[in-house]
């Protein structure tokens, strides 16, 4: 399992494609939050709301884009199949791919939170350790959704829905910026998106925004619904 694991994450990190949604990606958005005057909480500084944010699209870009393409093209080439006769087994399988993602994420929070300090974000303990709780739900809910699409549907479909769910998650599904500044009609709906919650809850524990039980609620049901919904629905194969 340690050796498949370690697999997975440098078949990850040497994808030219997938490593630049897990940092390259990731590392613009904070880059161009910390410049730009948006997205920022009254009294925190733009440093602190720029993390937030820039966390978030990593945590989305590898629980949920990045394990969704694998995963889809490990099941188009077979791989799936193979794996359920060998000693490493579906639930080995999974539980490979679940620290790898893991590992990744480490290694996105070196990179990305080096690249802050020289931006000017000065971090405290008990902030990091709020976000801890906060980032395994959310690799939960989108890792879920990830495998879930993976298991559903066609490898050039999961290529492209992946990527366009990514994308319109972090522009507009409250990462990039506060549900409050949300016309009122839509402010409900990205309240209900896990995007909107994860977004809401980093930006409380990093930037001192408002705690909402209600985001927490919501990223709970998606990690919850998500996983009883792969355990239902994923296919191992094509057929």
């Amino acid at each position: 399992m340690i050796a498949h694991a370690a697999l997975e994450a440098r078949t990850l990190l040497s994808n030219g494609e997938q490593l630049m949604v897990a940092i390259a990606l990731p590392a613009m958005v904070l880059i161009g939050l910390r410049l730009l005057p948006i997205g920022s909480l009254d009294g925190a500084d733009p440093i602190d709301t720029a993390l937030s944010a820039t966390l978030a699209t990593a945590l989305i870009s590898t629980s949920f884009t990045s394990q969704a393409i694998q995963t889809g093209f490990d099941r188009r080439n077979g791989v799936l199949r193979w794996v359920a006769t060998t000693p490493l087994g579906r639930d080995g399988y999974l539980a490979g791919k679940i620290l790898a993602t893991l590992l990744v994420q480490v290694i996105q929070v070196l990179v990305l939170g080096g690249l802050a300090l020289i931006l000017g974000w000065r971090p405290a303990a008990l902030e990091m350790l709020a976000v801890v709780p906060v980032w395994v739900l959310g690799t939960v809910a989108f890792g879920s959704l990830g495998l879930l699409i993976a298991g559903l549907l066609r490898t050039e479909a999961v290529l492209a829905v992946s990527n366009l769910v990514f994308v319109v998650l972090v522009a507009a599904g409250g990462v990039a910026l506060p549900p409050a500044t949300y016309p009122h009609l839509l402010r409900g709906l990205v309240d209900l998106l896990p995007s909107g919650a994860l977004g809401e809850l980093m930006r409380a524990c990093l930037a001192g925004g408002p705690f909402s039980p209600g985001s927490l609620l919501v990223l709970m049901a998606w990690a919850v619904l998500g996983a009883l919904a792969v355990i239902r629905w994923f296919r191992w194969t094509d057929s």
